[in-house]
């Protein structure tokens, strides 16, 4: 690597906007992610074929049909929440009942994914789709001239669905009695139930909630990328549970703080090492390793209490 770029300012601000986005995309995901945890202490491995199946419904509502963006995202944030909900019902609250424990509920999870993937595989073939260009302009902006930093419009997207979706996320959880309800069931299941609160129901508006953020970050996600295809979600899983573990499991802040950090160390990882492109994914669990030596509950993880 040319060492001058490590006194460039504009290569610098390059690249931390470039990991803020990225890093924007992983806490999106893996607020739905840790939001399940939080609830039910299961990680729900279907997550990312949910994830691809918003991202395909997308593509349908705005290649196929020709709608707009706006369009598309509310489709695919519905497309997310009913699939979340059939996973509720089908992969998860038959077990519950049963008394089952988190290792059948993982598995469980694990057959409805591979389901989901084979199917999409069956219906849509393997090859890449991509949104059409005038869903949103390739063309980036320059802040600072044409040689300053370069900010594309789905850049600029992530961003800003980022910050709302995130405050929308505190807002609900911290403020609303629904909100409220989620966090009493994942500090007590068994406590919740005797107070009166409705756990199914609760539950099932959870996995709703959860479903709607892995349709916005599908959408968000294939807009970066523009590479959609039904085996999209194997590389953003690894990831996302990089970032609840990292963050803590069941926060939501830290879910959102362990996306940026994920996000940011990658991209300065492949623009300031030799063979960080390579190294990258060495180099993130490496750092996630370090961290956990440190913080064994992840930055933000508690030791007991509520985690949603």
């Amino acid at each position: 690597m040319d060492l001058s770029l490590l006194a460039d300012p504009v290569f610098l601000l390059q690249n931390l906007v470039d990991g803020l986005s990225r890093g924007a995309l992983y806490a999106v995901y893996a607020m739905g992610l840790t939001l399940i945890f939080g609830v039910l202490d299961i990680i729900n491995l279907a997550h990312a074929a949910t994830f691809m199946w918003c991202a395909i419904t997308g593509w349908m509502v705005m290649a196929g049909l020709g709608l707009p963006l706006p369009a598309g995202l509310l489709a695919a944030m519905l497309a997310g929440a009913c699939i979340a909900l059939l996973l509720e019902y089908v992969a998860f609250r038959p077990l519950r009942r049963e008394g089952s424990d988190r290792l059948s509920a993982m598995i469980s999870s694990i057959g409805m994914s591979l389901i989901l993937v084979s199917i999409a595989e069956a219906v849509f073939g393997v090859e890449t789709r991509r949104f059409p260009s005038s869903v949103l302009s390739p063309r980036p902006f320059h802040l600072g001239g044409l040689n300053g930093v370069r900010i594309s419009p789905a850049q600029i997207l992530i961003l800003a669905a980022s910050v709302v979706l995130m405050g929308t996320m505190g807002y609900f959880i911290r403020r609303t009695r629904m909100g409220k309800a989620i966090r009493a069931i994942a500090a007590d299941q068994k406590a919740a139930r005797l107070l009166g609160i409705q756990v199914d129901r609760v539950i099932a508006v959870t996995f709703i909630t959860a479903g709607a953020l892995a349709g916005a970050a599908g959408i968000l996600v294939g807009l970066l990328t523009n590479n959609i295809v039904p085996d999209m979600g194997g590389q953003i899983q690894l990831r996302g549970l990089a970032v609840v573990i990292l963050g803590g499991m069941g926060n939501m802040e830290g879910a959102v703080l362990g996306g940026l950090i994920l996000g940011v160390v990658e991209t300065f990882s492949i623009a300031y090492l030799p063979g960080g492109s390579d190294l990258k994914d060495a180099i993130v669990f490496l750092i996630l390793f370090l961290i956990l030596f440190v913080r064994p509950n992840g930055i933000m993880g508690r030791k007991s209490g509520a985690r949603a």
